[in-house]
């Protein structure tokens, strides 16, 4: 068994790499791009779609916003990048967001940037595969049956690649995303040749109208405003993912922070070419989506019709038809990359908990590296929440969109705060006037960025809210106050633990009283005595609890034969509860001697082979449990190997996590 556990794990993940090969898994951009970067190219993907699927609710009178609102994301784009490219060179460190705000505006202020960046990475892990199933089966209509399933599988499969390490997962999907670039340019630039031609694509649904919702077709006023500000912060959705670069950078190569920033700043002209690209040509091909297909006006059996997403009605304009192979291939790459693009978290969130682990904010568990010096615990805690809102709201991109983008904003405008205070500071103290300069630009665009992300925050907020978004605002206040929670545990353990007088500590116990729990006379227990005996207490004692009378009196009988020097206790436990007999008397004797130390002794033997543990039963562990709470009592296990556990020289048992479980012996069992 063991065996058959160490060989699947090797073959999952692959050979456990040594600590002095993590150099051998840093980052050079080319692979860099895809890892960190496969989020926010390919949220062009759903991000027009989500624009116009908000525009429609009125009809197709609002549809000629769609161009401004493009423009606002478009603009906003450009100076997120630009701010977070000054976050990468002041902070090369890692942490983007959260150092940032930490360093300049306190603790509270980066617990609430690291919460909602958390928040925030489960969110595209979730959204990225429901959007990239839907995509799959937006080309095989057969599939929308099976959604969860695929999305969940999906997700167990990256888990997979992100545990073979970062630099494994990079080569993996490399490909997959440069091949969606290379598809989206060559069809928004085909598609927007025709039109140029005079020969524009046609969207499959361009000849259908849309049925405004109740109250929805003639907006004035606020109203229409408030649906503008809906539409675009939707389109916002094409910045996830921008910041995990500037929370990566320890993972690239030297030098770090320039290799970083130059990363990013290719992310960004890819990812605003792609969406200006994909906008402009959903406006000339006259896409019409609706969030309810029997809205479509003109639609035959709508009942029945499963809605194409705007990617795969391009895709079948531009290529003439949805049997061509640019229509499968724009499709698989789509489909393939969305589901990669959740890689981004896969990468941020373990980096981000590693360091709120290290801070003391996180379980310590969270900052270590597993085999393949991949953050292992953080990929699959990760893994586990996203794929429970996967199947909670049933893998629909809709419904989980609505919880997206918040925390992003949050750390946007957070960071970029931090980041104007930081230059502040910078500019008080240099006198270089060509780095005064610098600094003063930089301040600049911080600034900019503030200001613009805290304007698209709050307009997230009162558009989204009461869609959903409050779940998230939910989420990231628990996750607040837990991760204080745990930092106010580790700080009093270190105060309690802390030495302040050595010798007295160092001080040895007034007297040290050894108990060898007994129930049979055997070679365990004989082992265990002498091992008692070895240590030179001040009192030694063998101690059994009386539950059958006869079988008391057997083990009394060989204890005079044998001649065994040391006293034998008996215990009454009328109701046949031996844990509790035990407990009452150790409590009685560090009652009566508070300083002394009470040495329990519990022999145990090992078994080797797994399905041996189900026939014995497991007392050790109760007692051990039980016994450990008391202060003032110490326990140690004495084992005794049966024959069987010489398994465990072979390699398998020596493999990480195998353990041979000890059991105790007779009748001390768990009641």
């Amino acid at each position: 068994m063991f065996n058959l556990t160490a060989v699947l794990k090797r073959l999952v993940i692959g050979r456990a790499l040594r600590s002095d090969e993590l150099g051998e898994t840093l980052l050079p951009k080319r692979l860099a791009l895809p890892i960190f970067a496969s989020d926010p190219l390919s949220s062009v993907a759903y991000a027009t779609q989500e624009i116009l699927l908000v525009l429609t609710v009125g009809g197709l009178a609002y549809l000629h916003f769609t161009p401004w609102i493009a423009a606002a994301v478009v603009l906003l784009m450009a100076v997120v990048v630009l701010s977070y490219r000054q976050v990468v060179h002041a902070y090369p460190s890692g942490g983007g967001s959260y150092a940032v705000a930490t360093t300049n505006l306190g603790e509270s202020a980066g617990l609430v940037v690291a919460a909602a960046l958390m928040v925030d990475y489960v969110m595209t892990v979730a959204v990225s595969v429901a959007s990239g199933v839907d995509n799959i089966i937006s080309a095989i209509p057969s599939l929308a049956d099976h959604r969860v399933a695929m999305a969940l599988a999906f997700v167990a499969l990256l888990t997979a690649v992100n545990l073979r390490g970062v630099r494994e997962s990079g080569r993996a999907f490399a490909a997959p995303t440069y091949l969606f670039i290379a598809g989206v340019l060559i069809m928004c630039g085909t598609g927007l040749v025709r039109y140029l031609l005079g020969d524009a694509p046609v969207a499959e649904t361009a000849q259908y109208g849309i049925k405004p919702e109740p109250g929805e077709a003639d907006l004035l006023g606020l109203a229409l405003v408030m649906l503008v500000l809906r539409a675009f912060s939707s389109g916002c959705t094409a910045l996830t993912g921008v910041e995990a670069i500037s929370n990566g950078v320890p993972a690239f190569r030297k030098p770090k922070a320039r290799n970083a920033a130059t990363t990013l700043a290719a992310m960004g002209l890819i990812a605003i070419a792609m969406f200006a690209g994909v906008t402009t040509l959903a406006i000339v091909a006259k896409v019409h989506i609706a969030a309810d297909s029997c809205d479509l006006i003109g639609l035959p059996d709508c009942a029945n019709y499963t809605q194409r997403t705007v990617i795969a009605q391009l895709a079948a304009a531009v290529f003439a038809g949805d049997h061509s192979f640019g229509f499968y291939y724009v499709q698989a790459v789509t489909a393939l990359v969305l589901i990669l693009a959740a890689n981004t978290a896969f990468n941020g969130f373990p980096l981000l908990a590693s360091i709120l682990a290290q801070h003391r904010y996180l379980p310590r568990q969270l900052h270590n590296r597993g085999d393949r010096l991949a953050f292992s615990n953080g990929i699959l805690a990760l893994a586990l929440v996203a794929g429970a809102l996967l199947w909670a709201y049933k893998a629909n991109v809709t419904s989980l969109i609505h919880l997206y983008i918040l925390g992003v904003f949050t750390s946007f405008t957070l960071s970029q705060t931090g980041m104007v205070r930081h230059w502040n500071r910078e500019l008080r103290t240099e006198r270089d006037p060509g780095l005064r300069r610098r600094h003063q630009t930089a301040r600049i665009i911080n600034a900019t960025g503030a200001a613009i992300t805290c304007l698209v925050l709050v307009i997230v907020l009162l558009t989204k809210f009461t869609q959903g978004a409050w779940l998230a605002v939910v989420a990231a206040v628990v996750l607040w106050v837990t991760m204080r929670a745990i930092r106010r545990h580790y700080d009093s353990t270190a105060a309690e633990l802390a030495v302040t007088e050595p010798k007295g500590a160092l001080a040895p116990p007034s007297r040290v009283f050894a108990i060898v729990l007994v129930s049979t006379l055997h070679k365990p227990t004989l082992r265990a005595l002498a091992y008692a005996r070895a240590f030179r207490p001040d009192r030694l004692e063998a101690l059994t609890v009386a539950v059958d009378r006869d079988s008391t009196a057997e083990l009394q009988r060989q204890w005079e034969e044998f001649g065994i020097d040391v006293p034998l206790k008996v215990v009454d436990s009328p109701y046949r509860e031996i844990t509790s007999a035990v407990m009452v008397y150790v409590r009685s004797i560090v009652r009566e001697s508070p300083r002394d130390v009470i040495a329990v002794f519990i022999p145990e033997y090992v078994v080797g082979h797994w399905w041996e543990n189900i026939l014995h039963n497991h007392s050790a562990l109760w007692l051990k449990s039980r016994l450990l709470f008391t202060p003032g009592v110490t326990v140690t296990s004495v084992p005794w190997q049966l024959s069987s556990s010489a398994a465990a020289d072979h390699p398998a048992a020596r493999a990480p996590g195998a353990v041979r479980r000890g059991e105790p012996t007779g009748r001390f069992k768990r009641r």
